[in-house]
């Protein structure tokens, strides 16, 4: 079937010992109903211009890859339309905040670090490996972490925030949400105090909430990160209490 309706995409490139900054490159696209801003870059990659580098994987959402600015806003390109862009243009870009390697692919290192630091698992004390015992759970006490447990590291929430893209050692909501999760978990047995605590974490948002709008999980991590505010606070005048 002829396709007579196209859009146009300016995608930014960024071709390291080529461009000395990043520069804009516009392609037409097909404006199909069904197509995802990705589906456009695929197009591109795979019709038009081989040399284009972007991040995806799973296409559904679930493996949060996808990131990338779109008309100035943070959003995982597998579920943001071609269609909600009217006529177009479509501006694709980096996300913001983070170090760009290439086109469209940004470095995720400190990010990675920032995530390892608040020992996202499940900390139990006085036990020896191997774990043979069951821990189970109530509705309820699945229901205080479940919302936190949704992120998938879009790194999105970061890219909104304009406390990291200012000061890139704010450790970040998506970390900070993580951290929340397992603290609010009955199997845990750590608060991660000795991370969130500091200024550069908890202390250092601002509570613009960005985060919060940008998640496309709905994990609010601005609450999480005020609610260990409190958490914090009670710790420092009252030692014993944890949670």
């Amino acid at each position: 079937m002829a396709v007579t309706e196209s859009i146009r995409l300016e995608v930014a490139r960024y071709r390291p010992g080529q461009d000395a900054e990043p520069v804009f490159a516009s392609y037409e696209v097909p404006l199909m109903p069904d197509w995802a801003v990705l589906d456009g870059l695929t197009y591109v990659k795979d019709r038009l211009d081989g040399t284009l580098s972007f991040r995806w994987s799973c296409r559904m959402g679930i493996c949060g890859s996808c990131g990338m600015t779109v008309n100035g806003e943070p959003r995982l390109t597998c579920g943001t339309f071609l269609t909600e862009y009217g006529d177009g243009p479509v501006r694709i870009e980096p996300l913001k905040g983070f170090p760009v390697i290439r086109d469209l692919v940004v470095d995720i290192e400190d990010f990675l670090a920032k995530l390892s630091s608040v020992r996202p698992w499940l900390v139990r004390e006085g036990e020896e490996l191997p774990l043979t015992a069951e821990y189970a759970q109530t509705p309820a006490q699945l229901d205080a972490y479940k919302q936190y447990s949704m992120c998938i590291n879009c790194m999105l929430c970061y890219s909104a925030c304009p406390v990291y893209v200012l000061d890139p050692d704010f450790l970040g909501p998506a970390a900070i949400a993580l951290a929340q999760r397992y603290n609010l978990d009955s199997r845990d047995m750590d608060d991660r105090f000795d991370v969130l605590s500091q200024e550069d974490a908890v202390w250092g948002c601002t509570f613009v909430g960005e985060c919060t709008n940008a998640c496309p999980k709905h994990v609010d991590p601005a609450e999480a990160i005020q609610r260990y505010k409190l958490t914090a606070a009670l710790r420092s005048v009252l030692p014993w209490s944890r949670r």
